[in-house]
């Protein structure tokens, strides 16, 4: 019993770490899968959708924090009981998801690794199991570490994950799993996998009045994209500069297109009012969150491939 509760501390901890990693790198990832859930055709929660950024933060700490502590040993028992009631969250979730069909990527493991809404239930089936084994054997978790060294790991862990945090939602995630990472070829990731699923890059439309303009933008060697999914949540402090990189991409001989979910009468007064240097396209909501967890943020393609990607805030350390 003894060294099946210390296998199973391993699995269990190692698999929140992980799953609390990968998120933790990109929380508006997770926002935007609480605001799934909270939808009326889900959970009909429309009333904690504000509050979804909020959520992603708490459950990505309680996440990583209750991996790290399980893995040094302190607080053995409030942290297996803890353990076992997010899991049960987690299983009610995935169930929901695959049952209803509703939401179909719960986003357990950001984008970093995709697994099917039945896979991810039975996934969880199991992290119930050896976390059970857990509760059994609580006796048998001990510190790693005497003395106060556990209660200061946690601590310092907990200051480090809320500092990422931090940094991640004032610029943009720190490592990027999605197809629209830099380094990425756009056209490459529309081609169909083998297997029939779905391309990495899907639903990208880049619109104007009379037609798609994405083939045409793809070709091109410097296009700079600016992308504001929703004119209604874009931070207003970002308007002057993006004005400045804008014009200043275009005397260098770039393209310059904003990019919207918005509506077209929005946009034309939007450009008015801040004197924007550009016309703006419109693409899915959606896709445009996938591209950049900014709003407004910028992205520079060559050639369908994506060089630069910034949020408002560090648009002048863009390299035109």
């Amino acid at each position: 019993m003894k060294i099946l509760v210390q296998i199973s501390r391993v699995i269990v901890g190692a698999l929140f770490i992980f799953s609390g990693f990968v998120k933790l790198v990109d929380p508006i990832g997770s926002q935007y899968k609480f605001e799934e859930y909270f939808a009326e055709d889900v959970l009909n929660m429309g009333f904690l959708i504000p509050y979804a950024l909020l959520f992603s933060i708490v459950l990505i700490v309680a996440e990583i924090l209750l991996g790290v502590m399980i893995l040094i040993g302190y607080k053995p028992k409030i942290t297996v009981w803890s353990l076992f009631l997010l899991t049960l969250v987690f299983l009610f979730l995935t169930w929901y998801s695959a049952y209803y069909n509703k939401v179909t990527d719960c986003g357990c493991f950001g984008d970093a690794v995709k697994l099917s809404t039945w896979g991810t239930f039975y996934k969880n089936i199991y992290l119930i199991a050896f976390i059970i084994i857990l509760m059994i054997g609580l006796k048998h978790i001990k510190p790693i570490f005497s003395g106060k060294i556990p209660k200061l790991i946690t601590f310092i862990s907990l200051g480090i994950f809320m500092f990422i945090i931090q940094h991640v939602l004032t610029h943009l995630p720190i490592i990027d799993f999605r197809a629209y990472a830099i380094g990425k070829n756009l056209e490459q990731g529309m081609i169909f996998p083998e297997d029939g699923s779905i391309p990495p890059v899907h639903d990208f439309m880049l619109e104007d009045e009379q037609s798609d303009l994405a083939p045409e933008l793809l070709k091109k060697e410097k296009v700079m994209l600016v992308i504001v999914y929703n004119l209604d949540k874009i931070d207003e402090n970002g308007y002057p500069a993006i004005k400045e990189v804008a014009t200043k991409a275009k005397e260098k001989g770039y393209l310059v297109y904003g990019v919207s979910a918005s509506f077209t009468d929005d946009l034309i007064l939007a450009k008015e009012k801040h004197q924007l240097p550009f016309d703006f396209l419109f693409c899915d909501e959606t896709t445009l969150k996938t591209m950049i967890r900014a709003n407004p943020g910028v992205m520079i393609l060559d050639k369908g491939t994506v060089t630069q990607k910034k949020n408002w805030i560090d648009v002048d350390e863009l390299e035109l």
